[in-house]
């Protein structure tokens, strides 16, 4: 009782020391100039990826279940966020037969079917929810929620698990990919989603309808726009005022509170899984890693408790995508490639797949080494270039598995059990 209390304590004291680092001297060091602002907005960003490797973790580390399209759901969460932010950002674009603006994004390359006009395009029916941001932080978290469960009720009833189940979910990863690049999707392509002005607009609390989404955007705008339901517009007078209409995302300030948002919901998330591993449930999912045969055998149905895991781990994915795009700026595609998912079941090798802690150290030191090696030339009397890497990380999975399977948390619990037995042997040589 008294190792778990020490422990417990222990434990307590790395949290608090993990929450002063973050919210205290970090931003303390951005104020005195050491760090930059975009320093700041680099680790906002990879502790977006911390919150996604977290619900791999969850998922692999603690039900046994590897999935390798951790990344599309990512996405899900990141088009959400970045169609909602094209809404409002960018000066560019039209007033459709409907009354509403299309995005700057969509405009540029918005697919034209034969004979068509600009006059003759429409914003999508499913883009107009997202002009709502409350709405739109739901359905960020809600469609990629929603996707896990129906793809985990078919698959997981149908008993496939295992490489085979890694193997279909890097399968889904290839297909969204491939159907996210198509341009009559209406969701601009290769080009992704860009132009993002501002967030929180005050006009985006408003229930969205398409003749109040016009006038408010010309009003807060400043526009002076004529313009007729036939889609003959002038957008001579044109008076864009950032000022007007929400928060920049160019502004510092701006970009200091995404990283504080960003922090929050990631220490929320831990908190989060770390009750589900604590909980009888979390108990359940660690007797499915071991011997889900023996469970189903005594009347469980693991199918369920994988269902629950797989969407987790999905609506921690989706969160981590809406937080990651206003402080990069742009998603596409791209972000959705095969080889992604993969990187994330790296990072939490790397940190260590048995420990909720092991998967957020793995991401944040993984993707810090990257921005360290991928901007030096010089290393050591050794010309280095980004084009190293791949074959690096390669190098540093293999050496993990091989050498340090429980990952880098191993040795941050091994240095932790070392200060405190020195520690309790200072104390008695003073007593």
């Amino acid at each position: 009782m008294k190792n778990s209390d020490e422990k417990l304590i222990e434990n307590k004291g790395s949290f608090g020391a993990l929450l002063l680092i973050g919210f205290a001297v970090l931003p303390f060091l951005y104020g005195e100039g050491i760090f930059s602002i975009g320093d700041i907005n680099m680790l906002g960003r990879y502790m977006s990826f911390a919150i996604l490797a977290l619900g791999l973790g969850l998922l692999w580390g603690y039900v046994g279940i590897l999935s390798l399209c951790q990344f599309t759901f990512f996405c899900l969460g990141a088009y959400a966020m970045g169609m909602h932010l094209a809404h409002h950002g960018g000066p560019e674009g039209i007033i459709d037969a409907n009354g509403w603006k299309i995005p700057a994004c969509l405009f540029v390359v918005y697919p034209y079917d034969v004979g068509e006009s600009s006059g003759d395009a429409l914003v999508p029916g499913f883009w107009k929810p997202f002009w709502n941001l409350p709405l739109t932080l739901i359905l960020g978290i809600l469609i990629p929620g929603v996707t896990a469960f129906l793809l985990g009720y078919f698959v997981f009833r149908s008993r496939v698990r295992g490489v085979y189940f890694a193997i279909l979910t890097q399968a889904i990863a290839v297909a969204g990919w491939l159907v996210f690049c198509r341009n009559d999707v209406m969701l601009c392509g290769t080009n992704g989603l860009t132009r993002f002005d501002v967030i929180a607009p005050s006009e985006s609390f408003h229930t969205f309808n398409p003749v109040d989404a016009k006038d408010s955007w010309i009003a807060s705008h400043g526009a002076n726009m004529d313009y007729d339901l036939n889609g003959d517009e002038k957008l001579d007078q044109l008076d864009y005022s950032i000022a007007d209409v929400g928060f920049s995302l160019s502004s510092e300030r701006v970009q200091l509170w995404l990283y504080w948002i960003t922090l929050s919901c990631l220490f929320g998330a831990y908190l989060l899984c770390r009750w589900i591993v604590k909980s009888r449930l979390g108990k359940v999912l660690l007797a499915i890693r071991d011997d889900e045969p023996t469970l189903h055998f005594f009347g469980y149905k693991p199918h369920i408790y994988k269902i629950f895991a797989f969407c987790i781990a999905a609506a921690l994915a989706g969160l981590a995508g809406m937080l990651f795009v206003p402080q990069m700026k742009i998603v596409t595609p791209s972000n959705m490639e095969a080889y992604r998912s993969v990187l994330v079941v790296v990072w939490v090798a790397v940190g260590g797949r048995s420990s909720l802690g092991g998967a957020v150290l793995g991401a944040l030191s993984v993707n810090l080494l990257y921005n360290f090696l991928t901007s030096e030339q010089d290393l050591l009397f050794f010309k280095w270039s980004p084009d190293y890497w791949p074959i690096l990380l390669g190098l540093i999975f293999i050496a993990v598995v091989l050498y340090l399977p429980n990952g880098l948390i191993e040795i941050v619990n091994k240095l932790k059990k070392k200060f405190a037995s020195s520690h309790l042997v200072t104390n008695s040589s003073q007593k």
